[in-house]
C-alpha cells in the first residue's frame, strides 16, 4: 500500500507557521524574512524554584482544590446586614488598635500609619495631644494587631479603634461575616495618616451621627446585596478600588428612601448624612472592601490550593495569605506606587504602598478591571490601552473569570479572578494594584495615587511552604 503522505508532513510544500519562545533572535530573524510569527512571552521559572513547582503542580489534589477554592470565592453573595461599633462588633477593647497589613509594632510603623494611631489615641481619649498619644504608643501602651485577624479590612493605614462604626456583612451563600469601617472621604483624613483637629471633629461626627443614622437605614432596608452593585458599577464605569463613583451612587439609592423614613434620626441628620456621602465618591469603598473580604474569607483553608486569599500592606510590608496555607503570612518590603502627585508633592513625599484595600484585587476588582473603568487614568496615569492590557494580563495568572463581574469593553468578559501563587511564579507577572499614595511624614495625608505591584519575594515563599506540605 502506497503511503500518500507528503515528506514531512507537508512541511516544505505550505507556508510555515512558526511559534517563538524565549529569546528573541530566532523570531527577528524570520521576521526580517518576511515569515508570519507567533511571539509567546515565555520565560522560565526562577532558578530555585523547579522542584517547588513539581512538587505542587504535581500533585494529585492540587487543580481540584483550585477549582473548589475559586468555586467558593466566585458563588460568594455578600449582603450588607447591620452598621455597628467596632467594639461590639469585633470585640475591641479600650486600648486595642487594628491596622492594615501583616503583623506590625510601632518601631516598624510607616509614618502614615503613625499618625493614624496616633489620631485614634486622642479620638479614644487615650492621649490629649499628638506628642503625648506617641509617647504612650512608645511605651507599648496600646496592642496592635491586624484587620485580617478579625474578619475585618481597613483602607490605607486601616486603623480601627473601638468606638469606630462598622459595615458588617454577612456571605449568604457560605454564612462568613467581614467588616469594615466608614469612609471618611479624601485630603487629610486618619486613614492617610493625618490626625489634625479637623480629623479627630469628622470621626467624632462619624460616630455620633453617621454610623447610628447608617445603622437605621441599613436595618430598615435590610439584606443589601452588593455583589449586585459591584456588578452593576463595573458596568456603569468603576474598577471598585479607586474609583467608585457610580457604586456610591447606587448604594445611596438603596439606603436614602429608608434613612429618610427612619423615625429615629432627625430630619436635619438625614440632610448631614447624605450631603456627606454624595460629597464623597469613595463613599461605597469600605463596603466594597467587607464585600470582597467576604468572598476571599469564604476560599480559606482549602488543603492544596495554590490561590491567594489576602493581599495587604501595613505602609512598610507587603503581605499575602494563601489558601492552602492557613492565615500564614509571606511578606517582603511594600513598594512606593508609580501614579500622579497633588498639588507639589512627589515621588520623595511618598510612603511605600499601604492598606488592606487590595483585597478587591484579591477579589476579582480594582487593578484587575481596569479595563471596565477608562477614566480611571486620569487619576492613577497612563493611557486607555494600559488599563486594557493591564486587565488582559491578569488572565495569565489567575484560575477563573467570575461569572457575575463583567467588562463591557471586552465583550462582557468576567474580571480575572483567584490570583494563582504557581501561575504568578511561573510567568514572572505579578498583580496590578491601584491605589492611593499616602505621605511619607504623619499627619500629611493623601498626595496622590497610581499603580503599584507586590515583591516577587512573596509569591516564591508561598510556593516553597506549598510545596513542603504537598
Amino acid at each position: 500500500m502506497t503511503d500518500a503522505r507528503p515528506p514531512l508532513g507537508g512541511l516544505l510544500t505550505r507556508d510555515p507557521r512558526v511559534v517563538a519562545a524565549g529569546v528573541d533572535v530566532l523570531a527577528d530573524a524570520l521576521a526580517d524574512q518576511a515569515v508570519p510569527v507567533e511571539r509567546v512571552d515565555w520565560r522560565p521559572p526562577p532558578p530555585g524554584t523547579e522542584a517547588a513547582l513539581a512538587a505542587v503542580l504535581g500533585d494529585p489534589g492540587h487543580a481540584d482544590a483550585n477549582a473548589e477554592a475559586v468555586q467558593r470565592m466566585t458563588t460568594a453573595r455578600p449582603h450588607l446586614v447591620d452598621v455597628r461599633p467596632a467594639s461590639e462588633v469585633l470585640g475591641l477593647d479600650r486600648g486595642t488598635f487594628l491596622h492594615a497589613g501583616p503583623p506590625l509594632e510601632w518601631d516598624r510603623a510607616s509614618g502614615p500609619m503613625r499618625g493614624a494611631l496616633i489620631g485614634a489615641m486622642m479620638l479614644e481619649g487615650l492621649a490629649e495631644t499628638p506628642r503625648g498619644a506617641e509617647r504612650e504608643l512608645e511605651r507599648g501602651a496600646a496592642v496592635l494587631e491586624p484587620c485580617h485577624h478579625h474578619g475585618a479590612v481597613g483602607p490605607m493605614a486601616g486603623v480601627v479603634s473601638p468606638s469606630m462604626w462598622m459595615l458588617v456583612v454577612e456571605d449568604a451563600e457560605h454564612g462568613g461575616t467581614a467588616c469594615c469601617s466608614l469612609n471618611e472621604g479624601l485630603g487629610k483624613v486618619l486613614r492617610y495618616g493625618a490626625y489634625g483637629p479637623e480629623v479627630i471633629e469628622r470621626l467624632t461626627w462619624m460616630g455620633e451621627v453617621l454610623g447610628p443614622a447608617l445603622r437605621a437605614a441599613v436595618r430598615r432596608h435590610g439584606p443589601l446585596d452588593l455583589m449586585s452593585v459591584i456588578a452593576q458599577a463595573l458596568q456603569m464605569g468603576d474598577e471598585l478600588h479607586n474609583r467608585n463613583r457610580a457604586a456610591t451612587s447606587l448604594l445611596l439609592r438603596e439606603l436614602a428612601p429608608d434613612l429618610a423614613a427612619a423615625d429615629e434620626v432627625p430630619r436635619d441628620r438625614v440632610a448631614e448624612v447624605l450631603r456627606f456621602a454624595a460629597g464623597n465618591d469613595h463613599f461605597f469603598l469600605n463596603a466594597g472592601m467587607a464585600a470582597s473580604k467576604a468572598c476571599a474569607d469564604a476560599a480559606r483553608n482549602v488543603p492544596g490550593s495554590s490561590m491567594v486569599v489576602a493581599m495587604s500592606r501595613n505602609g512598610t510590608d507587603f503581605g499575602i495569605q494563601v489558601s492552602g496555607t492557613g492565615d500564614r503570612w509571606f511578606t517582603g518590603p511594600a513598594g512606593v506606587p508609580d501614579g500622579l502627585y497633588l498639588g507639589g508633592y512627589g515621588p520623595g513625599d511618598a510612603n511605600p504602598d499601604i492598606g488592606d484595600s487590595a483585597i478587591t484585587e484579591t477579589a476579582g476588582t480594582g487593578g484587575f478591571a481596569l479595563a471596565a473603568a477608562p477614566a480611571i487614568v486620569r487619576f492613577v496615569g497612563g493611557e486607555v490601552p494600559d488599563a486594557v492590557a493591564a486587565t488582559q494580563r491578569m488572565y495569565e495568572i489567575t484560575l477563573a473569570e467570575h461569572p457575575v463581574l463583567q467588562i463591557p469593553l471586552l465583550s462582557f468578559r468576567g474580571t480575572p479572578a483567584g490570583i494563582d501563587v504557581t501561575r504568578v511564579v511561573r510567568t514572572g507577572i505579578l498583580p496590578v494594584i491601584d491605589t492611593g499614595i499616602a505621605g511619607r511624614e504623619a499627619g500629611t495625608g493623601q498626595v496622590g495615587a497610581g499603580i503599584v505591584e507586590p515583591p516577587s519575594n512573596v509569591f516564591t515563599a508561598a510556593l516553597h511552604a506549598l510545596a513542603e506540605i504537598a
